[in-house]
């Protein structure tokens, strides 16, 4: 039997782990914190998908009033799960870099999550302002993770503004949508080498699994778990997801054939002919 097969969730993450600006990580799925039923839910979905990163909104924490995000900021720390902040919600490079200090100094951590609307119907990132604002981050000592179009040249620029990594969308945030434009994201699995995090428009563990079997290095997601009708059993199952498309890049797929191609030889059996 292969050795693959008999590798623990854990165990595989350590044999093939994402790594982002040199630190391994333990999986490759993130999840988001926002719209679950309740705190306590949350707390179980984390439990079961074991994600490596928890993105949280410093301006959510501030909206929900001092001693709700007390409890909240608790929660994060019990789980144990490292925070990513984001800068959602932001429209303008001053707004990003305010936000992004801030979340700095809240949570204690250079890692962020670079968002930049630029359109609030489709909530699409600002192709223009995009790589000013993450090369003035990176220039801060930020490790960015900027969420992007699948635009291979904008992905591009941001690299060359300094990312290590790039989070194109499936589709508009929170539609659930999945892969709007498979050959964008499997032109940017092409041509980038860095790591590449599908962010935004996943709805299905399916999505998850075949953005992974492309190559993909992780994803990122939150409506899709929060929003189902048990986001503890859809969380294990987008985990679940992820792991099996990363092992199906892994392992490589058969070539597609036009026609049909028998699985069992034919020679030496009964009723066999010629012609």
């Amino acid at each position: 039997m292969s050795t693959l097969l008999q590798l623990s969730p854990s165990t595989w993450a350590n044999e093939d782990p994402l790594v982002l600006y040199g630190q391994p990580l333990p999986s490759r799925l993130m999840l988001g914190t926002a719209r679950y039923p309740s705190p306590a839910i949350l707390e179980q979905a984390v439990a079961r998908a074991q994600p490596c990163l928890l993105t949280v909104s410093l301006r959510r924490q501030g909206a929900l009033g001092p001693e709700t995000s007390q409890r909240f900021w608790a929660l994060l720390q019990k789980m144990g799960i490292p925070v990513l902040p984001n800068t959602a919600g932001c429209h303008s490079l001053q707004e990003v870099i305010t936000t992004a200090e801030m979340a700095r100094e809240v949570f204690g951590t250079d890692w962020i999550k670079l968002e930049l609307i630029g359109d609030d119907y489709t909530l699409q990132p600002d192709p223009v302002q995009l790589p000013t604002a993450a090369a003035e981050l990176v220039r801060r000592g930020f490790k960015v993770l900027p969420y992007s179009t699948d635009d291979l040249v904008l992905c591009q620029r941001l690299l060359d503004a300094g990312c290590e990594v790039v989070m194109p969308w499936a589709a508009p945030i929170g539609t659930g949508k999945g892969p709007l434009n498979p050959y964008n994201l499997r032109l940017l699995r092409e041509r980038i080498e860095a790591p590449l995090i599908v962010d935004a428009g996943l709805g299905l563990p399916s999505h998850a699994c075949q953005v992974m079997e492309w190559g993909f290095d992780g994803v990122l997601l939150n409506t899709a778990v929060a929003l189902a009708r048990d986001p503890v059993v859809m969380a294990e199952a987008f985990a679940e997801a992820v792991r099996s498309g990363r092992r199906a890049y892994l392992a490589g797929a058969m070539i597609p054939q036009e026609t049909a191609q028998p699985s069992t030889p034919v020679l030496g059996t009964p009723f066999w002919h010629q012609g």
